[in-house]
């Protein structure tokens, strides 16, 4: 629409600096017929008015759209079913057909709060709602969204941002109502957000808007006095050191149960190599008794023999050589042991 506005500026300001100067050289003066003149001067009013329609013509019949833009072509006010590629592109001329254009970018909605350049304006009003166990809390919270579908977000509502903000405001406060002040203050708060997140999503599709939610950032959640906040942050803390408290008794106990476990299971392995080694032992024992009953079954009285050789030889390897007579006395005799240990040094 500017660029027709400005083109039909451009047609008349020649069309009366043509004139002008035509007066300003006395051209109009010489010619005494009023009607010639009028026809003089039509003409060059036709010729603006060409010129300024040209100049609408093509102002308004190419437009670009960069790649961090949607744009939406309309022909009598009714959208095309696809989005304009971008690009240098091509029209019909104002009004018959319109170009819309949406950025791409991820667009930022605050709520308890505002962002002025370097300055933070805080929106009380916004922030103050009660929770679930009916303590008042302040909530600060921010929405990144970006436009998916620019039909959708043109046509199918008049105010899709107004519509986002107060969707957003009664999700926030939905979850906060039925969450305690306990969970907002404290470990409560990544369910919290995911609930807010899946609720405004569900509102979005529910309205059609045509957006993506991003991200949800539960900023800050406060009490509105500074001594019952001071109260909530030694209970957290209080809680956090108990929950530190608990963290290292769990840690000392796995440790131990880790040790434990570990010398039992030391335990039950030399165990078991105890068990093969006795079991094993005991099949060469028994493999020996089947071999000696064997031997014996074919040589008796030789196998006896040496049987009982053995086991004097085991039985007296130790014992020290006394002779005695058959009165009783003991006799006492050369000390072979202390001969025979000699001469072996």
């Amino acid at each position: 629409m500017k660029y027709a506005i400005l083109a039909i500026l451009i047609g008349s300001y020649l069309v009366i600096d043509f004139i002008k100067k035509r007066r300003a050289r006395g051209e109009d003066v010489i010619d005494i017929n009023p009607k010639k003149r009028l026809s003089f001067n039509m003409k060059f009013i036709w010729l603006g008015l060409a010129v300024a329609v040209g100049a609408l013509i093509v102002f308004t019949s190419f437009y670009t759209v960069d790649q961090t833009e949607f744009a939406v072509l309309t022909t009598f006010g009714k959208p095309s079913d696809s989005i304009v590629e971008s690009g240098l592109k091509f029209k019909l001329p104002y009004p018959i057909q319109k170009v819309q254009k949406l950025s791409k970018e991820t667009f930022s909605l605050t709520l308890g709060y505002r962002e002025k350049g370097d300055q933070l304006q805080i929106m009380e009003a916004e922030s103050k709602m009660i929770t679930g166990d009916e303590n008042i809390v302040l909530a600060d919270l921010e929405v990144q969204w970006k436009i998916v579908d620019p039909i959708s977000f043109i046509y199918n509502t008049s105010d899709p941002e107004t519509i986002l903000y107060n969707a957003t405001s009664s999700s926030l406060r939905t979850v906060i109502g039925s969450s305690t002040v306990d969970d907002a203050l404290t470990d409560g708060r990544t369910k919290i957000i995911n609930d807010i997140r899946e609720n405004l999503v569900e509102l979005a599709s529910h309205y059609n808007l045509g957006i993506s939610i991003i991200n949800v950032n539960l900023q800050d959640v406060d009490l509105p006095t500074k001594e019952v906040d001071a109260a909530f942050k030694s209970v957290t803390d209080a809680r956090e050191e108990r929950i530190t408290k608990i963290n290292e008794a769990n840690k000392y106990r796995n440790e131990k149960i880790n040790q434990m476990e570990g010398e039992q299971a030391a335990i039950l392995s030399k165990a078991e190599g105890e068990k093969i080694s006795i079991v094993e032992k005991a099949k060469g024992d028994v493999a020996k008794f089947n071999a000696t009953y064997s031997e014996y079954k074919n040589n008796p009285n030789i196998t006896r023999q040496r049987l009982t050789i053995q086991t004097i030889e085991s039985t007296f390897s130790g014992a020290k050589l006394i002779i005695v007579d058959d009165s009783g006395n003991t006799v006492r005799y050369l000390p072979i042991e202390n001969v025979l240990q000699k001469g072996v040094e």
